[in-house]
């Protein structure tokens, strides 16, 4: 008796032969469909395997699968795409706000990254070798922030030959070049030149390294003597006590690191108004705009004995100088190019020497003030003068009261050096 439904044979051969491994049928094996066994009581449905049920009723076999075919693959390429000929649903459109949201966000984060990188890098440069606190005696602290700026001949880490391109010398130690006074307040910044042949008494003081007392015995000499003598800390001090105005941060570069700047940011323009040429600086300009490199700035702000007032016509274009500097530094051009602003970090901080308070972030208040000078929101001068003794030129006392009062009040200075 046949006890398969529809007329199907039980014979294993036959099933054999049909359906087993090795079939010799037209239809391979992994693309026949199961076949669909009627359950007993359950009304004849129609031969389509995947329609045509009553509603609600599920056989457990009208899944649709055809076997062999990828889990999950509802179409002919298994992916889950729609069969041939039938179309697609329309795709969902991007989301261009939450795509910006997530792009702004990820610039952000790395801007900030690089930010803090470049500010720790940067901070982790600065030679912060002074110590202000062993400086004795200070006057009180006015409005604003003063900086004294040095430059010194230091030749350390110069070559023979980068000391003979540059015309530095071989002179053992260091001296100062040039002092100035850096005022930044709210009504605008100032610059004074301090001539380091000014006559100046050295007061009481600390030794630095020994730590030993050094009693005021009304000596007078140049004010570059009392950085040749005990180093920043007592420049600082003899600062303070001849003029009253409190010094709050220290900041010195020396003859290699001035040049290795301005050549980084490839060369400074200046119109300097009248040749001249000096053998011992090296100095040889021409009239006129021209763009200086290193080697022809450092000339430039060294020359005095081309000048018929020397010393004082000297800190005029170490003024003019530095103010240029700046100004041609602190562009969009040299900021926002990475290519042009390490290199320019790295030549100044590698050579920078400031007190130990000094943060990168007043460094950077320092140099947009030094800027500002040039901007036609600041003043620049010298020291007032009112003679000369012994060959070193005697300070206004009258002036220099009036000025450092304005400077502690942050007041508009309208002292003059003349």
């Amino acid at each position: 008796m046949n006890d398969w439904p529809d007329g199907r044979t039980g014979d294993r051969g036959e099933r054999s032969n049909r359906y087993g491994h090795g079939s010799a049928g037209a239809q391979p094996e992994g693309a026949r469909v199961m076949p669909h066994v009627q359950p007993p009581g359950v009304p004849q449905q129609s031969q389509g395997y995947d329609r045509g049920y009553e509603p609600g009723y599920d056989s457990g076999y009208n899944t649709g699968q055809v076997y062999g075919s990828p889990p999950g693959g509802g179409g002919r390429d298994g992916h889950g795409g729609p069969p041939p000929g039938v179309p697609r649903g329309p795709r969902q459109a991007p989301d261009w706000r939450r795509r910006i949201k997530v792009g702004a966000l990820a610039l952000v984060v790395v801007i900030l990254g690089v930010s803090i990188g470049t500010y720790f890098w940067a901070d982790g440069k600065l030679k912060r070798e002074v110590d202000l606190s062993k400086v004795i005696e200070r006057p009180a602290s006015g409005d604003g922030t003063n900086y004294l700026i040095v430059g010194s001949d230091s030749r350390e880490g110069m070559t023979d030959e980068e000391k003979k391109e540059l015309h530095t010398g071989s002179a053992e130690g260091k001296r100062t070049d040039s002092m100035m006074i850096l005022h930044d307040g709210s009504n605008g910044p100032t610059l004074i030149s301090l001539p380091r042949d000014s006559n100046v008494t050295i007061p009481s003081f600390r030794g630095s390294e020994s730590g030993k007392m050094f009693p005021n015995t009304g000596r007078q000499t140049k004010l570059n003597a009392a950085y040749a003598e005990d180093g920043p800390e007592l420049l600082v001090r003899t600062v303070e006590f001849n003029t009253g105005l409190h010094i709050d941060h220290y900041v010195e570069i020396g003859f290699a690191g001035f040049a290795n700047i301005v050549d980084a940011i490839g060369g400074v323009e200046l119109d300097i108004p009248k040749a001249f040429k000096d053998e011992k600086s090296g100095a040889d300009f021409q009239a006129g705009k021209q763009t200086l490199d290193g080697q022809q700035a450092l000339a430039f702000v060294r020359t005095r004995y081309a000048f018929a007032n020397s010393d004082l016509d000297r800190t005029k274009n170490q003024q003019k100088f530095l103010a240029a500097l700046a100004a041609q530094t602190a562009t969009p051009g040299t900021i926002l190019n990475p290519f042009a602003f390490y290199p320019t970090m790295s030549a100044g901080l590698d050579t920078l020497i400031v007190d130990k308070d000094m943060s990168l972030w007043s460094l950077g208040q320092m140099f947009f003030a030094m800027k500002g000078v040039t901007g036609g929101d600041g003043t620049s001068m010298n020291m007032p003068i009112s003679g000369s003794v012994g060959g070193n030129l005697v300070w206004d006392k009258a002036k220099v009261k009036e000025l450092v009062n304005q400077l502690n009040n942050d007041e508009k200075v309208t002292v003059t050096s003349d």
